[in-house]
């Protein structure tokens, strides 16, 4: 199971959700987000990362040359689409996760072969609809420390998302939750 907190904003959240043991990082550059980031706040101590921790950029609709530069900037290993992005529009020098945030029980979702993962974003989402997907799923959207385990057995995914579920304010984890939370991810 791969655990990434999302929403980081500051070095001490990343640092407690690292030796909590989340597998990936989410750094969100969409500036209409409470969570949002730019590279010159992470560029001081974003190289302390260790090296097997993915650092996964956020972005919505961002031209692919600048995801590929603020990728390079600050040695991002993932960049997470959230956007109407066509395969045809996705940046060259990182690997790719496609996310659809839907909204009922029914709604169609692609399985989009140019991504390496598709993160479904949505609380009440039928999974038994994602079988045919080839791609890694990654479950998102309501998740805390108090629901992981049962959404967890109903989706089966690959890996978690959670970022508010787990914060004290917009952008500031809460350590004791965030612990939690990774504890029953990894248990479940």
């Amino acid at each position: 199971m791969v655990v990434k907190i999302c929403g980081i904003t500051n070095r001490e959240d990343a640092v407690a959700a690292v030796d909590a043991g989340a597998r990936a990082l989410g750094f969100i550059f969409h500036t209409a987000s409470p969570r949002h980031v730019t590279a010159a706040q992470l560029e001081p101590w974003l190289g302390e990362i260790p090296a097997g921790v993915w650092k996964v950029g956020v972005f919505v609709d961002e031209a692919p040359d600048a995801i590929d530069q603020i990728g390079a900037r600050l040695g991002l290993d993932i960049a997470q689409l959230h956007g109407s992005e066509t395969p045809d529009r996705h940046p060259r020098g990182l690997r790719v996760w496609k996310a659809f945030r839907v909204k009922d029980a029914h709604a169609s979702v692609p399985d989009y072969p140019a991504a390496e993962a598709i993160l479904i974003d949505g609380l009440a989402y039928d999974w038994t609809r994602t079988a045919h997907f080839t791609r890694p799923l990654i479950l998102a959207g309501g998740l805390d420390e108090n629901n992981i385990r049962e959404r967890l057995s109903r989706a089966r995914p690959w890996a978690v998302d959670v970022a508010s579920g787990i914060e004290s304010s917009p952008g500031r984890k809460d350590h004791t939750r965030m612990k939690r939370f990774i504890e029953a991810a990894l248990s479940s």
